[in-house]
């Protein structure tokens, strides 16, 4: 599993030209799962973004978290997280997981970090998006789970 979170000051999906969803400050995460993925991966990658310290405090440096500052997240899944572009100029996606299983695993992060108690604003499974954000500072973080 690997996600990307952006730090951003709002975020929001537009689906057929209308708001899907949008937040204010907090994390825009694009959700990655792939073929091999499980709950355990899941569980490691909600935790640590759970405690992710990316938001400045007083003094300038990242030390809060999201419930510090009471931001809230976006959580859009992200096959093309997994693009293989080592042969030819057309990815290949053989490494992402399947649809059906990847949207279990993807509800499942969501809920997780609902459970941690974050407001979770989603996109819709495989659906075409536009993402609107302003990425702030700009931060950007990648996390794998096969680096925790």
């Amino acid at each position: 599993m690997k996600v990307v979170i952006q730090r951003v000051r709002y975020a929001r999906c537009r689906i057929d030209g209308e708001i899907y969803s949008a937040i204010d400050q907090g994390f825009m995460i694009l959700v990655g799962i792939r073929e091999g993925d499980s709950k355990d991966e899941v569980e490691k990658i909600a935790k640590k973004v759970n405690g992710l310290r990316i938001f400045e405090d007083d003094q300038g440096k990242m030390n809060l978290d999201l419930k510090t500052i009471g931001g809230s997240i976006m959580s859009i899944s992200q096959f093309t997280l997994y693009a293989d572009c080592a042969k030819g100029n057309r990815p290949s996606f053989i490494k992402a997981m399947k649809p059906e299983h990847a949207n279990e695993l993807y509800m499942y992060f969501n809920k997780l970090l609902q459970d941690y108690g974050h407001e979770v604003k989603t996109g819709v499974f495989g659906a075409d998006m536009k993402i609107e954000m302003i990425n702030d500072g700009p931060v950007t973080i990648i996390i794998d789970s096969e680096e925790l």
